[in-house]
């Protein structure tokens, strides 16, 4: 599998055994694509719950913004991350989803979600992916809430490793990233100066650099111990046997 919807394809997989007619299925159902451009809002706050967003190549994240202007970021989706099927049982949705640099999203109406639920495999990809999203938040409730700043950013970049390498989009224990300090601190509920000094550390530490919106690792084991990250929460355990065959 080579086309837009590969990366999509590869994320499920880790929930769910698919098999190549489920995969065509997928393919086929990304029909209705659009290229974003930087720091554009494809979702607001409001706006009619109908349809679901798939991020089949770039980054964007989920906000919120309060009345100040202060924004708490809820989110971050990679390519092949997609938002929760279950939003479209509600009326409107209440967050705002902005892409990052060029990314390119497929838009799932409700029928093709439907049609797309009646193959049971990947109904339960879909189901039990939402349950691995719903963990995330949890470990990110945990993180702004008892973690220090040290044990915030290690473990934000060590999730992200996780779910990047699952796609393919690591080298080695390198990825990239094009955040900056002040989305990483609307994130972690930090300060950018916060932020900028905790990254210090971790470099002095030789943990992990992050500049020219690149991620390295130097050390994954240590920096796992010292953020407490244990990454059973996204439950990356189920490939398709055509997977393994190489098949995407």
């Amino acid at each position: 599998m080579t086309g837009l919807a590969s990366r999509w394809i590869q994320r499920l997989v880790h929930c769910a055994t698919l098999s190549l007619e489920d995969q065509r299925v997928l393919e086929d159902s990304t029909d209705v694509l659009h290229r974003c451009s930087t720091t554009e809002n494809v979702v607001k706050v409001g706006d009619p719950a109908d349809r679901l967003i798939v991020i089949l190549s770039g980054l964007a994240y989920q906000y919120r913004l309060l009345p100040d202007g202060r924004r708490q970021i809820l989110a971050y989706l990679f390519a092949g991350d997609m938002g929760d099927p279950r939003q479209l049982m509600l009326p409107q949705v209440d967050y705002s989803m902005c892409v990052l640099g060029t990314s390119d999203i497929a838009t799932l109406s409700l029928n093709t979600l439907e049609r797309l639920e009646r193959c049971p495999n990947i109904s339960l990809a879909m189901a039990r992916y939402a349950l691995m999203q719903a963990a995330v938040t949890r470990e990110w409730l945990v993180n702004v809430g008892h973690r220090t700043a040290f044990e915030r950013i290690g473990h934000l970049l060590c999730e992200m490793f996780t779910r990047l390498e699952a796609v393919g989009l690591t080298h080695e224990h390198a990825f990239e990233l094009p955040l900056t300090q002040a989305e990483l601190g609307d994130t972690l509920a930090l300060s950018a100066v916060h932020v900028n000094r905790t990254l210090m550390e971790l470099r002095r530490l030789k943990l992990v650099t992050f500049q020219n919106r690149q991620v390295v690792i130097h050390d994954y084991n240590a920096l796992q111990s010292a953020a407490g990250f244990d990454p059973s929460y996204l439950h990356f355990t189920v490939r398709s046997p055509e997977r393994a065959m190489g098949a995407l």
